[in-house]
């Protein structure tokens, strides 16, 4: 054991560990109500974002460009709930806070894969309304399900491309120094930063991956809206103003909930030093509650899903009425 201990201190051997700690939720106090509180938002998020999969496969004039970009963002909210918070709910209520070193990287990949399939799909939904306000009379031209099924396999592509290199970036590291893991999953900074050699490769692709599944999203999702704003103002009418700004509704809720967060996150750390725990219970937030609210919004904001609903629940209680006859 003595000559175990030496040999790792001295860097010569290569170790990886059997096993992580996670650790997150471990410190927070009463950490048992904020788990109900996630079991909740985890079943919303299911019921709501199969609900909203299920009426689009179902419903043929939803079988529409945006409707694809729409599904492919319902996936995107139940894969990163799924990856997320049943791992979370099994850990730290039950005591389990250990995972295995194959399970940790393959938690880290679908939860970094599903919430950047969330960003850039909403900002090919940006996209889908820039066209459909600022050149209306070309839209059908443009946004074509070929279009559709294109863009949506490249972001697939280049997410899973950027997220499998940062991922398989930690195999090539030692951990001799701790194996417990100050997070409530297997997330990227915390992990790499157990290393005891040399992590500047995991630390540019963790920059790398931020500019290009958070930063560029965003921007590009901010300009779609400057350019929106822009054609807005050249509508003489306030009637078609409110008609135009309606359409972009939904979709700008979702950026809002899906980046205010994250932004609020950055601009309390650089203000001052923010609290671990206030740090680990906003960045779940942040990965919990857009998932949750993105099929309601829809469902609330969406006239044409809306129409949908009534008629499909009127047709049940309909059909349960005769039953009962």
């Amino acid at each position: 054991m003595n000559s175990l201990n030496s040999t790792l201190s001295l860097n010569t051997t290569f170790v990886r560990p059997p096993f992580f700690v996670i650790n997150g939720f471990y410190y927070v106090p009463h950490a048992k109500y904020y788990y109900v509180f996630l079991f909740f938002v985890f079943a919303v998020s299911v019921l709501g974002n199969s609900f909203v999969m299920f009426i689009i496969y179902t419903e043929r004039s939803f079988h529409t460009p945006k409707y694809m970009a729409i599904i492919n963002l319902a996936v995107a909210d139940l894969g990163e709930s799924t990856a997320l918070i049943p791992n979370l709910i099994a850990m730290f209520p039950f005591g389990t806070q250990y995972i295995s070193f194959d399970a940790c990287l393959a938690n880290m990949f679908f939860v970094f894969f599903f919430s950047s399939l969330q960003t850039l799909t909403l900002t090919i939904l940006a996209y889908d309304r820039l066209v459909a306000i600022c050149l209306p009379l070309r839209y059908h031209a443009i946004i074509t399900m070929p279009a559709m099924t294109v863009i949506l396999t490249v972001v697939w592509a280049c997410d899973s491309f950027v997220l499998i290199l940062m991922v398989s970036l930690i195999t090539r590291l030692s951990f001799c120094k701790s194996i417990v893991v100050k997070s409530y999953f297997c997330d990227h900074a915390p992990v790499f930063f157990l290393a005891c050699n040399d992590n500047l490769v995991n630390r540019i692709m963790a920059n790398v991956n931020i500019v290009l599944l958070l930063y560029v999203p965003f921007i590009l999702t901010a300009l779609s809206y400057v350019f929106i704003a822009g054609a807005l103002c050249k509508i003489a009418s306030w009637e078609g103003r409110f008609k135009a700004i309606k359409t972009c509704s939904s979709h700008l809720i979702l950026v809002v909930i899906c980046y205010c967060p994250i932004i609020g996150i950055y601009i309390a750390s650089m203000a001052g030093a923010l609290h671990p725990n206030a740090r680990i219970i906003n960045t779940s937030l942040s990965f919990a509650i857009p998932p949750m609210m993105n099929p309601i919004i829809y469902v609330l904001n969406t006239e044409e899903v809306k129409e949908f609903s009534k008629r499909l629940f009127s047709r049940k209680k309909i059909t349960a009425t005769e039953i009962n006859r």
